[in-house]
């Protein structure tokens, strides 16, 4: 196929041979399959931001350490410069949180590295060398179900344990190869300790994977881990090897979702304000 715009430098420094195929395109990317000498590879090739349609993404950013003081003020400002680095910052947040897992036990494709907003990773296939299917793609039996949702609880512990929140955990970011779930798409991962949203995207996310495994396990669906798992996390006492009930009762004033996001909401707008009022001072 023709070789796309964007992965076109990456063929000219030798880092691809050839693009295969498209592999999938979603909110905010667009996935390929290449061949990179012998082994077949994905390149994901960032969509810049007017393009992309992942929504409320500054709510995501919260946290996120610059190096450079000038950096940062310039994200800040909102100004040309700080929407690049913010870009920037976007693309290998995904990178950074790729090679941290991967070290921490966690089952994620293998990073080869970022350049000019296009991933290189390890494409998941199943033992058959075809590309493995997404959870939401797949039936299972009760037994597969509980025993791939302990082994996702297992993988959202050790993420949280190195201070990452997924943010966007769903059967549809979960691939499926013969070892069991592998986890993708990480770009709007948080800091757990930075980011005033954590716990809310952290409990959504532990919820989401407990309803889906719980379409064919039902009795999962009684359980509260997103809670416990957090408050033990606050307390410091979250172990990788951690024993978990799943009976959990949270304090209900704690669990007031209208609030938390009425809070989401209010943080969101404040931002787009405080963008607009920096880009006003910088024309006067």
């Amino acid at each position: 196929m023709k070789t796309p715009k964007r992965i076109q430098p990456l063929v000219d420094e030798g880092l691809v041979d050839e693009v295969l195929r498209p592999l999938m395109s979603g909110k905010e990317a667009a996935v390929y399959i290449v061949r990179c000498g012998e082994d077949i590879r994905c390149a994901k090739v960032y969509k810049e931001a007017d393009k992309r349609s992942f929504k409320q993404a500054v709510l995501y950013q919260e946290g996120r350490k610059v190096r450079s003081s000038r950096r940062a003020r310039a994200m800040e400002k909102g100004s040309k410069f700080g929407r690049l680095q913010q870009e920037e910052s976007w693309q290998h947040a995904e990178v950074d949180a790729l090679f941290k897992l991967a070290k921490a036990g966690v089952r994620v494709p293998q990073p080869y590295g970022c350049y000019d907003g296009v991933l290189l990773m390890e494409l998941v296939c199943n033992d058959e060398g075809l590309v493995a299917p997404r959870l939401a793609d797949i039936a299972m039996d009760a037994d597969i179900a509980i025993a791939d949702h302990a082994t996702m609880l297992h993988y959202i512990i050790l993420m949280l344990c190195e201070g990452i929140v997924h943010g966007d955990l769903s059967e549809f970011n979960v691939l499926v190869d013969d070892q069991g779930p592998v986890i993708i798409d990480l770009p709007q991962a948080v800091d757990a300790a930075a980011n005033n949203n954590a716990k809310w995207m952290f409990c959504r996310d532990v919820n989401n994977i407990r309803d889906y495994y719980g379409l064919y396990a039902p009795e999962l669906l009684n359980t509260n881990y997103a809670e416990e798992i957090w408050a033990l996390y606050e307390a410091g006492e979250l172990t990788a090897d951690v024993e978990l009930s799943g009976d959990f009762i949270a304090d209900t004033e704690a669990a007031d979702v209208d609030s938390v996001l009425e809070q989401i909401k209010a943080a969101f707008t404040e931002a787009e304000e405080r963008k607009i009022r920096l880009a006003e001072q910088d024309q006067d």
